[in-house]
C-alpha cells in the first residue's frame, strides 16, 4: 500500500483550503492509500526528515521510500488523478 503524508501548518491559507479536499480524498482512497497529516509545527523533525520548506506538501511513500512529491495547493481532481496515477 502506498502512504500519503500531508505537511500542514494551522495558520497556513492554503492548507485550510485543502484540509476538505484531503478530507474527501481519504474518503474515495480508503483501503487503497493510507495517509498520515503532519503538522510543522508540532513535529519538525519529520519535516526535517523530508526536507519539506513550503506547505502544504504532500510526499508519496511506496515501501516507505519517497517515489513523488507536489506542493501547494490543488483542485481534488489533480490530487485524485496523481494518487491514480501512482495505483495503475
Amino acid at each position: 500500500m502506498i502512504k500519503l503524508l500531508d505537511f500542514y501548518a494551522e495558520w497556513c491559507g492554503p492548507c485550510k483550503v485543502m484540509t476538505p479536499i484531503f478530507a474527501e480524498i481519504e474518503k474515495d482512497f480508503a483501503g487503497k492509500v493510507e495517509f498520515q497529516v503532519i503538522d510543522v509545527d508540532q513535529d519538525m523533525a519529520t519535516s526535517s526528515k523530508y526536507g519539506v520548506l513550503s506547505i502544504p506538501t504532500y510526499v508519496l511513500l511506496k515501501d516507505d521510500k519517497e517515489v513523488d512529491r507536489k506542493i501547494g495547493a490543488m483542485p481534488k481532481e489533480v490530487l485524485t488523478n496523481w494518487l491514480n496515477s501512482h495505483l495503475n
